[in-house]
């Protein structure tokens, strides 16, 4: 068993290597609640998964505005000293100036102060810093052209808390300073006269998960409070709020959750020209109405009801098309169609957020392309290394983020990606980079790490941005590595999906996804239910557009449901046309999905995690706890031991050599002794189908 044997993959085909952890099934407790909350019990489960067992905190979670939340002055500390100084600016004319970001969060925010403070009567410019040429935050430059330009206040938003040296500079130029951000505090805060950062206040206040466009919210509502100019302000800014929350991917707990559940309903009838012209430009629709058609057109008839959006439609429609300009163009363009009120320059504006993004879906096409050929070709062992750091020159810094997270999903490690860029003042090769993680991986504890050897680093746990001179490379791909190593066990290399509930394919019904819209918005921290189905069958299968998988599926027959009409359903798998075929019996992880086709309405599965069908171990006549089979060609000895309170399937060759599996791990030992043996991934084909044949030979179904 040292090495299998050549493999024939038609014989079992490959599945995607993941890891499940299933949430521990608690049926009784599920049953109350669902009977408490008219709830179906599969959501109620879900609930309990998310922390939410008793039926008070159920309420409120279903029902957010029933919550009484503390007054943001008394959350933030500096809130009172900001509207103080914003309403003097105002009163007496001064030069208000905003240092955005790049980003969606940024230009959101941005758009959202340009648009309360012009409203509010005050005299606003804004500036946000080149992502190829300056990168995040505000910077020196920025703060010597306000100052030239006689901005007496500046105001950031989405950045500023650790821009130590610009904020001081600003301050020995006489400026007022005031900071909103929500990004991590730095050792020493920034000399500013106010700082509104979420991060300063406990943890538990409803506050806390804000993103940059909250605070801005905060702020100006609040302003608006002060100067009691509320009227017709408060709707247009909430539906920034929520493109910006949800588009940064903010948690979706405390006032977040309340607040973007209010905006999603907003948004289908906007008040906001760019947004309407976003919705218009992107295709998202919100119900099916009756058409009048005349001799040029269809138009719509009016009075048709609109559904609330959800989420992914920001997400995956509205968001992209923003971040995309921030990504490879000019922000400002965002900056106008979010602030016009003239609708012909909102559908230009956002016929070059559409244009721009179709040159980013191109641009992270053939990146991911090359960087998935360079590790074919490099043929990196991840076991070792547990972490991708590819480099490679003319890569477009602006997009490498996104190409970051397509290859953490496709081979579960943490990935740094970079390009090589000139240095003109030094003429020095320089690396800039994006970083995403796992889970069990801290990506900005991994360039503390490596900190000696940057130039410049940044971001959270999942995600980061670094620099370095290209004749640090090779150091830093092996600190990495070492870091790696002292988080990350073999175990850990895969994709983790995140599984509920499980239950029969029978129960998926449109009544059960309309329950669904009770957990809505569903997001980061509040993630949309993921259930499982053990057993599945496969009954057709194509592939469909740019590698995606159209399933039919139902539901495996057994002795009880021999005689039963067995259910169908369709499903997608997104991106797994790399699979193709897939196995036609399966345990399958999904979400549900709407498809709506020719009027009539059906709900579809969504998958996002598959595995080969797991063995129940349950005493019968037919089981044994020895037995020999053959595989390849080859013969196998097997048995089944108890071990550490649980049970391990033991497969022994010719030579000697055990392959020892604990039941439910995606992992197994080989070798001759314990003590000795490797490590091995079980995901591997040959594995599988050696394990599967191993338990059908011992009687275990």
């Amino acid at each position: 068993m040292s090495q299998p044997p050549p493999l024939i993959f038609d014989e079992i085909p490959a599945l995607p290597p993941q890891r499940w952890e299933i949430s521990p099934p608690q049926p009784e407790k599920a049953q109350q609640l669902a009977t408490a909350l008219s709830l179906h019990p599969l959501l109620a489960q879900v609930l309990i998964n998310r922390g939410i067992d008793t039926p008070q905190q159920a309420e409120i979670f279903l029902q957010p505005e029933l919550a009484v939340l503390p007054s943001p002055l008394e959350a933030f500390p500096d809130l009172s000293i900001s509207l103080e100084l914003l309403e003097t600016a105002i009163k007496t004319g001064q030069k208000i100036a905003i240092c955005g970001d790049y980003d969606a969060d940024g230009m959101t925010s941005t758009a959202l102060l340009i648009r309360a403070l012009s409203t509010l009567g005050a005299r606003i410019n804004y500036a946000i810093p080149s992502r190829m040429h300056e990168g995040y935050g505000i910077n020196q430059r920025i703060v010597e052209d306000f100052h030239q330009e006689g901005v007496e206040i500046i105001l950031t938003v989405d950045n500023g808390i650790a821009a130590y040296q610009p904020i001081a500079k600003a301050r020995e130029l006489g400026l007022t300073v005031i900071i909103t951000d929500h990004h991590d505090l730095p050792p020493e805060l920034p000399p500013a006269n106010a700082i509104l950062n979420p991060k300063l206040i406990p943890q538990s206040s409803p506050y806390y998960g804000l993103a940059g466009v909250g605070v801005a919210y905060i702020l100006a509502i609040s302003l608006a409070q002060k100067l009691d100019k509320v009227n017709g302000l408060v709707n247009p800014l909430l539906e920034l709020f929520t493109l910006g929350t949800i588009a940064d991917l903010a948690p979706l707990i405390g006032v977040n959750r309340r607040w973007v559940k209010r905006g999603l309903k907003l948004l289908p009838q906007s008040q906001i020209p760019g947004v309407q012209a976003l919705i218009q430009i992107s295709g998202e629709t919100f119900t099916t109405p009756t058409t009048v058609t005349t001799e040029h057109q269809q138009i719509p008839q009016a009075n048709q009801p609109k559904k609330p959006l959800k989420p992914e439609a920001i997400g995956f429609r509205l968001g992209p098309r923003i971040n995309a300009v921030g990504r490879i163009a000019d922000p400002q363009i965002v900056i106008e169609l979010l602030t016009t009120d003239n609708m012909g320059i909102a559908l230009e504006r956002a016929m070059q957020c559409e244009q721009i993004n179709q040159k980013r879906q191109q641009l992270c096409t053939e990146i991911e392309e090359q960087a998935i050929l360079w590790c074919e070709q490099t043929e990196i062992d991840f076991k070792q290394q547990r972490v991708l750091v590819v480099v490679q020159p003319h890569w477009h810094h602006g997009v490498i983020g996104i190409v970051a997270s397509r290859l953490v999903e496709r081979y579960g490690v943490p990935v740094f990606i970079a390009t090589e860029e000139e240095e003109t003042e030094k003429g020095e090769k320089m690396i800039r980079g994006s970083a995403r993680g796992i889970p069990e991986f801290h990506v900005f504890e991994a360039l503390k790490f490596s900190a000696d050897l940057l130039k410049k680093f940044g971001g959270h746990k999942a995600a980061g941005g670094f620099s370095l001179k290209a004749e640090n490379l090779d150091e830093f791909r092996s600190r990495l590595s070492e870091f790696a190593h002292q988080c990350l066990e073999i175990q850990h290399l895969k994709p983790l999906v995140k599984v509920d509930v499980e239950t029969d394919l029978k129960l998926i019904n449109l009544d059960l996804y309309q329950q669904i819209d009770w957990l809505h918005p569903c997001g980061i921290q509040n993630d949309p239910p993921i259930f499982w189905t053990a057993n599945a069958r496969i009954i057709q299968q194509r592939l469909i557009g740019k590698g995606h998988i159209k399933l039919t599926l139902s539901q495996e027959q057994t002795a009880e449901n021999k005689l039963a009409i067995l259910p169908k359903i369709d499903a997608i798998a997104w991106r797994w046309g790399d699979y193709f075929p897939l196995p036609q019996k399966v345990d399958i992880a999904y979400k549900l999905r709407e498809n709506t086709w020719n009027g009539h309405t059906a709900v579809e599965l969504e998958i996002v995690g598959m595995r080969l069908p797991q063995p129940v171990v349950n005493p019968s006549p037919k089981m044994t706890t020895q037995a020999t089979f053959y595989y390849r060609d080859r013969q196998y000895v097997c048995s089944l031991v108890p071990f550490n309170s649980g049970q391990e399937l033991r497969i022994k060759n010719a030579q000697g050599e055990v392959l020892a599996i604990q039941l439910g791990s995606s992992t197994g030992l080989l070798g001759k002794t314990r003590d000795q043996a490797k490590t091995i991934d079980l995901s591997h084909p040959y594995f599988q189908g050696l394990i599967l044949t191993a338990y059908q030979s011992l009687g275990i179904q």
